[in-house]
């Protein structure tokens, strides 16, 4: 199923994705609901998709987590070393963003970048229960001169995400996907999940040691090669800049720099 939270009519409802159409859930199903196990049925309201706005599958993560140099050509290109084990940092909730944006960059950051990256979606019991499509938008200027990333990743909306929750029944494999990132319609990032570094049960068994996994909880799995900060010469994000990012059999995100 591909599992969605959108906008009709001025009211927000949770449903699933078929096709060219939206179905609702009947009663008071979300999203999350549905992610711990619950089993929604279906009345008639549906809406073909270009009569919704699609809202963040999930509007209030629980925990948005995130992984750094995960992806070995991304560690080539930014100097870096191979982590032996996860590196684990955290977004926080006012970061989440619908997957059409736009992004916000804070008046103190001047070097705003991209990171098109495969998102795990916890489920019940703490098990994986599908996947969709994150921006890690990053402000590489904070970034490089504090320690600690809160700033530099959890801006608000510095999230944006969706555009809906695949479950895990329907991508036998996460780890053999294409991503691919293009800003204003230049192609940036072109990568396959097979250059992940850690795969995406292991981030979750590893994170899972320390800190309970809740059902709507995101999981960030780290960022390809190709971000702006590594071009040469570097090219960062401007006000009306548009992102896309697109992982096969995910769907797409899009959204625009403020």
């Amino acid at each position: 199923m591909r599992l969605a939270t959108f906008e009709a009519g001025r009211q927000t409802y949770a449903g699933v994705v078929e096709g060219d159409r939206v179905l609702a859930f009947d009663g008071e199903h979300t999203v999350v609901d549905v992610l711990a196990g619950a089993q929604p049925g279906f009345g008639d309201r549906s809406w073909a998709m270009d009569e919704v706005k699609l809202l963040a599958p999930v509007p209030a993560p629980g925990a948005i987590y995130a992984i750094g140099l995960n992806y070995a050509k991304h560690v080539e290109e930014t100097g870096g070393q191979r982590p032996q084990q996860p590196i684990v940092f955290v977004k926080v909730l006012g970061s989440a963003a619908p997957p059409g944006g736009p992004i916000r960059c804070p008046e103190v950051v001047r070097r705003l970048d991209y990171e098109g990256e495969l998102t795990i979606v916890i489920g019940a019991a703490g098990e994986i229960g599908g996947y969709c499509v994150a921006d890690d938008v990053s402000a590489r200027d904070l970034q490089g001169r504090e320690p600690q990333w809160t700033r530099a990743k959890g801006a608000d909306t510095f999230c944006p995400f969706g555009p809906w929750v695949t479950t895990r029944d329907e991508v036998p494999d996460p780890e053999a996907l294409a991503l691919r990132t293009w800003v204003n319609g230049e192609l940036r990032q072109d990568s396959n999940t097979s250059d992940l570094i850690f795969g995406c049960q292991e981030l979750v068994d590893f994170i899972a040691q320390t800190c309970t996994l809740r059902p709507g909880d995101l999981i960030l799995t780290g960022t390809p090669s190709g971000v702006g900060m590594a071009m040469d010469p570097p090219q960062f994000l401007r006000s009306g800049d548009v992102v896309r990012i697109e992982i096969e059999s995910l769907g797409a995100i899009e959204h625009a720099v403020a």
